[in-house]
């Protein structure tokens, strides 16, 4: 039988079609650093005071000072307490300056902010500041739990309903949660909003790289996923350039809604997965995407080609119980799921940390997404030039080992720490782009997407416990550096276990995914040549 792969070679590896695919399914990347602008651009302990406008009702012509005088207690040091403030009480302004108060409360008017960054925050729209301070960090990890969500939904389901769904589905739900969390009147409508919009990326991170993947060539598939992650990169520069120019993050979530909808309006264009459908025993709908590429390529496919690599096609049926039974897929599973989990605590330990490096927020966010922007144009050559094992494990001990260097540094020593922060941070996300490849190549079309899903949970379970592990600073700052730099160095060692997939055909069975693929340089197994291909007049069915 012909390997899907000399489909591939006919009707063109990387073509026009596969360029817009890409680009396509890459775009919605560029919009992810700016949906974490919410809970990322605040401030968390802003000035304020109690809103104690009672006062007024006694003698409406106070001043701001006086004001403050009458109702606010002082703290130790002499400046006005933030979370506190006295009793509001009936009496006439006479008295309340003869008296004086002394019953202390809670703030139950609200807060007045003043001397802020931006214009509006969460925090300063739904007050959570004092006794609810800790809600950011709820925000985050409530967010990240989605992604986690996300990932035990949409990975499996695209085994059985296919690519295309299981990418359009999650901008559906990343465009009308954009916008709820937006327009959110409370807290509450907030948070759910942020929940259903982390389970929608998630789904769509998982799913959209695996399809445009599987639509390229073998010398070619290392764009996909580095060209996701430079978007992603080019995403945190514009996110930096759009909080500072916009200050209100609400305006932000309508600009973002903005470009989310421009993604709805192309992603039903987007093609099903050929190799999919093959694999499923859908021959005819494989068939017409095959002519519609060969077509937008400017290729022509012979007929008996198509049969023959489509004629003795089998249909495999995965599902987490086929990685579970082979010894070797489970080692390879837990192999690039440890190393996805550690380089994304480590990215997230540092991107939840964005605003406490000492210098500004938005140079350091800056500064992240510039440095990235290289690095994953380099990836691209890297990996097809030494392949994805050394890759990986270059990357991933040079990028711990470099993080572990800020603990030789004194906490005062921003430009420094920020410059090795900067720098591990972009190993880490360069060998998340390796792992997004490596674990496709590793796994058989009948259990890829189950096992990008697999490796997606550990990816999201590291996430949800960055910020935890990030509280540990609060009694070494470099506790959560240690922890994290640790395992990825760790898990660079295990990938010397792994197999080299470089120029070999992405496995279809159980058994080519052992180590009975063929290279890509192997033709056996092909009764065609290029004259016949080229000698076809018909590409109709």
């Amino acid at each position: 039988m012909v390997a899907f792969e000399e489909i591939l070679r006919t009707i063109g590896e990387f073509g026009l079609f596969q360029k817009l695919l890409t680009f396509g399914l890459t775009f919605q990347y560029f919009l992810i650093p700016i949906f974490f602008c919410s809970f990322l651009f605040i401030e968390s302990d802003p000035e304020r005071h109690c809103s104690t406008d009672w006062i007024l009702k006694a003698d409406p012509n106070l001043t701001t000072d006086e004001q403050l005088n009458l109702t606010l207690p002082r703290e130790d040091d002499g400046t006005f307490s933030r979370c506190r403030m006295f009793v509001p009480v009936d009496w006439d302004i006479g008295a309340i300056r003869e008296y004086g108060l002394n019953e202390t409360t809670g703030c139950n008017n609200g807060w007045v902010y003043s001397k802020t960054l931006y214009d509006a925050t969460i925090v300063t729209d739904f007050d959570l500041v004092c006794d609810k301070s800790t809600m950011v960090e709820v925000v985050q990890t409530v967010f990240l739990f989605g992604a986690l969500v996300g990932s035990f939904i949409f990975g499996p389901i695209a085994e059985s309903y296919g690519r295309r769904r299981t990418v359009q589905l999650p901008v559906v739900l990343s465009l009308i949660f954009a916008i709820v969390a937006g327009v959110a009147p409370n807290f509450y409508i907030y948070i759910v909003s942020q929940f259903i919009v982390g389970v929608g990326l998630s789904g769509y991170r998982i799913n959209s790289v695996v399809l445009a993947t599987e639509w390229i060539g073998v010398t070619q598939r290392s764009f996909a996923p580095c060209l996701a992650q430079m978007s992603a990169a080019l995403g945190q520069c514009a996110t930096a350039g759009l909080v500072y120019a916009i200050r209100d993050w609400r305006i932000v979530q309508y600009v973002l809604a903005g470009g989310q909808a421009i993604v709805l309006l192309y992603i039903w264009w987007i093609p099903e997965s050929a190799r999919w459908l093959l694999g499923q025993g859908r021959t005819e709908e494989a068939h017409k995407f095959i002519h519609r590429v060969a077509t937008f390529n400017k290729k022509k496919i012979p007929e008996n080609l198509l049969k023959e690599v489509t004629g003795e096609q089998q249909v495999h049926r995965g599902g987490i119980k086929s990685i579970f039974t082979s010894k070797v897929l489970v080692k390879y599973l837990f192999i690039v799921s440890f190393a996805w989990f550690s380089v994304n605590l480590g990215g997230f330990c540092l991107s939840l940390n964005v605003g406490k490096f000492g210098l500004s927020i938005f140079l350091v966010q800056l500064l992240f997404g510039m440095s990235e922007i290289p690095a994953h144009l380099l990836c691209i050559w890297v990996l097809e030039l030494i392949g994805r094992k050394k890759s990986l494990i270059s990357i991933l001990l040079t990028g711990g080992f470099v993080c572990l260097l800020t603990v030789a540094f004194p906490q005062d020593s921003t430009v420094a720490i920020t410059v090795l922060v900067t720098t591990g941070r972009l190993f880490f996300n360069w060998a998340g782009s390796v792992c997004v490849l490596y674990i496709q190549e590793l796994f058989p079309t009948s259990v890829r997407q189950t096992a990008v899903g697999l490796g997606s949970i550990a990816f999201r379970v590291a996430g949800l416990l960055s910020p935890s592990l990030n509280m540990l600073a609060t009694y070494y700052w470099f506790l959560p550096i240690i922890v994290f730099s640790s395992l990825v160095v760790v898990s660079g060692v295990l990938v010397f276990l792994l197999p080299e997939t470089c120029n070999k055909e992405l496995p279809d069975s159980t058994a080519e995914s052992e180590g009975n693929r063929n290279l890509t340089t192997k033709k056996a197994g092909s009764d065609f040549n290029v004259d016949e291909h080229n000698s076809s007049k018909s590409t109709k069915l």
